[in-house]
């Protein structure tokens, strides 16, 4: 098969970069009408039965490829859906939609820290080395913030624990770049979205089955749309780029979607912005920005 242009491949890292960035406020919204262990089920179980009903109409085979993709399946839907959207969804309960896109920006970092070690192509160059110190600096400038500016205590808590997401999804991004060659991108996140849809509703419904659900316009479309772009369009998106460019490229996305995300939620959720914040967050996009620069070995 005819490898994809570069075009192709810069228009869908933006179409990635837009999408994921408008996504960050929808949590925010959906959080008003449902608990946030049940928006991720409720998100996962529409996005699953997309993808499915589009492997079965393109006769895409659900069945692994191989024990590799048997493997991978579980370790992305446990790390990448479960425990990362399951933490970003609790999280912004207190962090503000922005800040929680800033935490999540070290994504490309940690990924070039794993993928160093773990993928013998993708070696740290200095320059890398020297971005990823940028990026982690900005974070502890948002960490010296006097978080009551920006809602009170427990938005910092809250906020340290947003950094596992980016961590768990980072080792299965690396794990599925090293191991996962030929995996279907379909069927690969389809099956993952079942199991954690199943691993999600039974904590939602273990911690979650008093609270009301309020079925209400906005919330509702927050989740499909969630669910619809952001989940089922988008991830067989970014693994098709993950097979065709290295991990720490396809990361770019995680440069984009701050500065879409900061925007939304100052402008249209009355997110607060401090000077410190600012600051911070530009550390990380420029940490991100100068970390995914380097030239590729021979």
């Amino acid at each position: 098969m005819r490898a994809p242009g570069p075009l192709l491949k810069a228009a869908t890292l933006a179409l990635l970069v837009v999408i994921w960035g408008t996504t960050w406020a929808a949590v925010r919204i959906s959080l008003v009408g449902f608990a946030p262990f049940t928006g991720v089920t409720l998100r996962f179980v529409v996005a699953a039965l997309l993808l499915l009903a589009f492997a079965r109409l393109m006769g895409i085979p659900l069945a692994p490829v191989n024990s590799s993709d048997r493997k991978l399946r579980v370790l992305h839907a446990v790390l990448s859906f479960c425990v990362s959207y399951g933490v970003v969804f609790w999280a912004e309960q207190w962090v503000p939609s922005g800040l929680a896109s800033v935490l999540f920006a070290t994504f490309p970092l940690i990924v070039a820290l794993i993928a160093h070690f773990a993928l013998p192509e993708e070696r740290m160059t200095v320059q890398a080395a020297i971005g990823t110190v940028i990026g982690f600096i900005g974070i502890a400038v948002i960490f010296a913030e006097d978080f009551d500016r920006l809602g009170g205590r427990m938005v910092g808590v809250a906020s340290l624990v947003m950094l596992i997401s980016p961590l768990v999804a980072a080792i299965s991004s690396v794990a599925i770049k090293k191991w996962g060659s030929g995996i279907r991108p379909v069927a690969f996140n389809g099956v993952a979205i079942i199991y954690a849809s199943i691993i999600m509703g039974g904590l939602a419904a273990a911690t979650e089955r008093h609270r009301p659900m309020e079925l209400e316009f906005w919330p509702v479309s927050a989740v499909l749309y969630m669910a619809i772009a952001g989940t089922a369009v988008t991830f067989p998106l970014y693994f098709w780029l993950l097979e065709h460019m290295q991990a720490r490229q396809v990361a770019l996305i995680g440069y984009g979607t701050p500065v879409v995300a900061v925007f939304l939620g100052v402008v249209f959720l009355n997110e607060p912005l401090t000077m410190r914040f600012i600051v911070g967050s530009a550390l990380v996009v420029v940490g991100v920005a100068t970390a995914s620069q380097y030239r590729r070995k021979a």
